[in-house]
């Protein structure tokens, strides 16, 4: 569901509304360039030039002053299991993947140069994905989506415009299974540890008289997941339409999923259980009457998501492209608790009175529903000619939901009926912006880069957790920079940014925040020679006003989140793709990083109190992956993947009990791919162990703080609190594909 849980309990979705009256709008353009990857020595994707039109104008290429990294659907295809996305990048540089499951299915969470999931924008086909209202990407409502994306593009920084409410720390575009030329079906399964399978059935019709195309995929997942009742159920399909002319490229998508989870998000605050039973699961555990410990075999989270996507591309002459897309989504769903002791006063229940006893409290099971409407268009117009390629465009929508809030059953159900809600919030929030942006070559060796974007958002809400909100906000986001290239191997850019962005909606419950403003520089150099590839990049993330943890819990246990003032990042990244020997490559990367609060207060035992300069939180120092690639024979690669993650606080006040400990993992990968004569075009034959040496580690975690005022009074003594996120130890995944 479209949640993200706040420390220990999770915040509600976002969004509101009523049904919708809907007029789109138009005028749409687009461009065309060539993808480059630094995944492999020699780039072997082959994606139709008009289906890279449809992201032309969020995706860079080498021309750009951005450090980015792309995966292709054969560097996809080699993990592609069952895992979701951002397990699937978790070797890109810059990257921190985690799981509350602890097996990557499921509930899972990407972190970009310390940047959390809020502040990371995620873009299908160039249409906005986030959530409007909380900014988070929940992947566990688009399960095995990875079986149709041709090809991601990663940018780290604040990168070009695009569309969408986390557009601030980094971006991430995927561009939909490409059309084929030629008739296909596909059946793969997969299946591993933890009861996990996966099953999956594309097929696609071919151009039909060289025009049209079908294609389509149906797949199921299951996993009992590594922590305790941490299963998922999931289902999803992907029905793609393409018309193909000579000049124009017309293609309808509908895509969807449905999950079925058990809450796995709590976390673990009890040491000993820690140690010695990690995988203990406090998500349903209650007393019942006999004073026995049960757990709720129902407290589980139940969504569905579906997207309608139509997107025409025009060639209307040499030089000239234009794109159009209209969107809409669809989800509703709810999680469910067992709630221990509850105060009727929070459910809007009456006392009664029961053999002179008055009852105020009761055991109960709630439902809190999300119900929501996202719609709006995209478009843009490119011209390019030998000097100059610019893009114009923007992108407008709206987002409109209902929070609310059921009691199915309640030991003491006062004069409750079945159906009453106990809260009816609803929220509206309409995003538009309008952009151009332009490579233009000065001379030979040295072209300019310039973004402009205006953007203007509007939302309201009226809630109990937000109270009335009624906010606007315009905003300029400019972007500027040179690319330079010194010879035939090395290429230098600068850059600068401006991003702005709105809060999201669980910082109005806790006052009036102000945006978060980031200036972000960059200083990169790429090296291309016929063996070696290396992209290095500095960089300066300036914040002002970057709404952050503040360590303390609001009074229903939600993390509070407040304007910090000043803040940064400098790091340097660098990644490479050497060719050691033809059958060996060897794609290290590694990212060094300082990231600190300025002169940051925080209130102890009472006293508010200078900490100087803090560490930011989820901002570790040193992160550094691997991938030793090596193919023994045709068609059979093995894979050694190895991620280090140094030490991270979970709070920006560097309290020792936020320490996140440092962890070190490696994960082996064998494919091998059979071409028969007759009967099947490929037979394709994967593995993958997950955390080989069995490792035990920690990806993620909460940190947070009261004050207890009640124990001696009048003294003041600010107790703290942690809970973590057990991942996995070894475990593996087998997988099967048959195509003809």
């Amino acid at each position: 569901m479209n949640t993200i849980i706040s420390y220990k309990k999770r915040q509600e979705p976002s969004t509101s509304g009523q049904k919708k009256g809907v007029q789109l709008f138009f005028l749409l353009l687009t461009s065309h360039f060539s993808l480059f990857t630094f995944s492999q020595v020699k780039d072997t994707t082959k994606i139709n030039k008009l289906d890279e039109v449809l992201v032309s104008a969020v995706r860079v290429t080498t021309k750009t002053p951005v450090s980015f990294s792309n995966l292709n659907k054969k560097d996809i295809k080699f993990r592609n299991l069952g895992q979701d996305i951002p397990i699937l990048m978790n070797y890109l540089p810059s990257v921190v993947t985690t799981s509350d499951a602890g097996n990557g299915i499921g509930y899972t969470g990407i972190r970009v140069r310390g940047s959390d999931a809020t502040r990371v924008n995620i873009t299908i086909n160039g249409i906005p994905y986030n959530d409007s209202e909380s900014h988070g990407t929940f992947w566990v409502n688009m399960p095995d989506f990875a079986s149709s994306v041709e090809s991601l593009q990663l940018q780290r920084g604040v990168g070009t415009s695009t569309n969408g409410a986390g557009a601030f720390g980094a971006s991430l575009n995927m561009l939909t299974d490409s059309y084929a030329k030629e008739s296909s079906g596909e059946i793969s399964n997969s299946y591993g540890s933890f009861n996990t399978r996966k099953h999956t059935v594309k097929f696609s019709t071919g151009l039909i008289d060289d025009r049209l195309e079908l294609a389509g995929r149906l797949s199921a997942l299951k996993s009992d997941g590594y922590i305790d009742r941490a299963s998922s159920d999931l289902k999803s399909y992907f029905l793609q339409g393409t018309y193909v002319g000579k000049t124009t490229l017309i293609k309808a998508l509908i895509f969807g999923g449905k999950e079925k989870t058990y809450q796995s998000w709590n976390g673990l605050e009890d040491l000993d259980k820690l140690k010695n039973d990690r995988t203990f699961n406090t998500a349903g555990m209650f007393t019942d009457a006999f004073g026995n410990t049960r757990f709720y075999d129902n407290e589980t989270d139940n969504y569905q998501q579906d997207h309608f996507q139509l997107h025409w591309n025009e060639k209307i002459a040499t030089n000239w492209n234009t794109n159009l897309a209209v969107f809409y989504s669809k989800g509703k769903g709810f999680y469910e608790n067992y709630k221990e002791n509850a105060k009727f006063s929070g459910y809007g229940l009456t006392p009664i009175i029961i053999g002179g006893t008055t009852i105020n409290k009761t055991d109960l099971i709630r439902q809190k529903w999300l119900d929501n409407d996202f719609y709006g268009t995209t478009f843009s117009a490119n011209y390019k000619d030998e000097k100059l390629d610019v893009i114009l465009g923007g992108g407008y929508n709206k987002y409109e939901g209902s929070h609310f809030g059921k009691i199915i059953w309640a030991r003491y159900a006062s004069t409750s009926e079945l159906e009453d809600r106990y809260y009816n919030d609803a929220a509206s929030k309409t995003d538009g912006n309008i952009f151009a942006k332009a490579n233009y070559q000065v001379a030979e060796k040295l072209s300019l880069f310039a973004d402009l974007q205006l953007r203007n958002v509007h939302y309201k809400a009226n809630g109990a957790e937000t109270g009335v909100v009624n906010a606007n906000f315009n905003f300029f986001n400019p972007k500027a920079g040179l690319n330079l290239e010194i010879n035939e191997n090395n290429q230098l850019y600068a850059s600068y940014a401006r991003a702005n962005r709105e809060p999201n909606r669980t910082d109005y419950k806790n006052g009036s925040p102000r945006p978060e403003k980031l200036n972000d520089f960059e200083l990169g150099l790429r090296h291309v020679s016929t063996k070696v590839k290396v992209n290095a990049n500095m960089y300066y993330m300036a914040y002002k006003d970057q709404l952050i943890l503040t360590g303390e819990l609001d009074d229903v246990g939600a993390p509070i989140r407040k304007n910090s003032g000043d803040s940064y990042r400098l790091g340097l990244e660098i990644d490479a793709t050497v060719a050691v020997l033809n059958n060996l490559i060897i794609r290290p990367n590694v990212t060094i990083s300082t990231n600190k609060n300025k002169d940051f207060f925080f209130k102890r035992d009472g006293v508010l109190t200078s900490l100087g300069n803090t560490n930011i939180a989820f901002s570790p120092g040193f992160i550094a992956g691997n991938i030793v690639s090596f193919v023994p024979m045709k068609n059979l690669q093995i894979s050694f993947l190895s991620k280090f993650v140094g030490e991270q606080y979970m709070a920006n006040i560097d309290a020792e009990g936020s320490k996140l400990k440092s962890y070190f993992t490696n994960d082996l990968n064998v494919s091998y791919e059979i071409i028969p004569k007759s009967v099947f075009k490929s037979i394709y034959l994967s593995a993958l162990v997950s955390n080989i040496f069995d490792y035990k580690y920690i990806s993620n975690g909460y940190f947070y703080t009261y004050d207890d005022d009640y124990s001696n009074p009048p003294a003041i003594t600010t107790i703290e609190g942690a809970g973590y996120y057990p991942q996995a130890g070894i475990n593996f995944l087998v997988g099967l594909s048959l195509k003809f």
